[in-house]
């Protein structure tokens, strides 16, 4: 069965990389070229602003990855979770929400790639994300790990236990306000310097503080 298993693996990653053009040993892909653009997920970030600043950023983040030996996983696997992502990302093209699920995907990937390497968690002047940060919220068990995207408008992807939300930035009085759904209902997460709340689908707005990851 082990095998069995080994061999799907080999040929699903086989395919993926076909699908991409690229395989584990070659070099970093770059980001979108806007000129050379195909696909129609890719059309669609190169006309959008937000995502052409998520995908340069991702870039960005992902070529620190691979200079890093300490990272988790190490560079050579970095390179083929890459090609599974980029594959991934280029089926939102068949979904109901194409932005939001582009949205989500390159969120998603920023959070790993910054949780697994103290290299691309470097304070960079030029850098759009910040985090994983680690929130505790008052009445709720797990702590809540957090990655923004300083975007024009913002994200913020919040990952605990079995649970992951990409919620967006929208206008707010004061502080600065993300929203957003999945299937069990509305999330909000609010901060205004160093007060933080936190809503989830059946609950009340929770205070939050920041803990130190690591």
């Amino acid at each position: 069965m082990k095998t069995v298993t080994a061999l799907f693996t080999c040929l699903l990653a086989a395919s993926v990389c076909a699908a991409v053009s690229t395989c584990a040993n070659a070099a970093p892909p770059p980001g979108i070229d806007c000129a050379q653009a195909k696909a129609s997920v890719e059309k669609l970030i190169c006309r959008d602003p937000q995502l052409m600043q998520m995908d340069n950023e991702l870039t960005r983040l992902y070529r620190l990855a691979l200079t890093d030996q300490r990272s988790v996983p190490p560079p050579d696997s970095i390179i083929i979770d890459q090609q599974f992502w980029i594959a991934a990302r280029n089926e939102c093209a068949s979904g109901p929400e194409q932005k939001g699920c582009v949205i989500r995907s390159y969120a998603e990937r920023a959070h790993q790639l910054r949780q697994g390497s103290a290299i691309v968690r470097t304070k960079d002047p030029d850098r759009l994300t910040e985090g994983p940060l680690a929130y505790r919220c008052a009445g709720f068990n797990a702590l809540i790990a957090a990655t923004f995207f300083s975007t024009q408008p913002g994200v913020v992807y919040l990952k605990w236990a079995n649970t992951a939300i990409t919620l967006n930035q929208v206008p707010s009085e004061s502080g600065t306000r993300y929203t957003g759904k999945d299937y069990q209902g509305n999330y909000s997460f609010w901060q205004d310097g160093g007060v933080v709340l936190f809503q989830k689908p059946g609950s009340r707005e929770m205070s939050c503080t920041v803990e130190p990851v690591g």
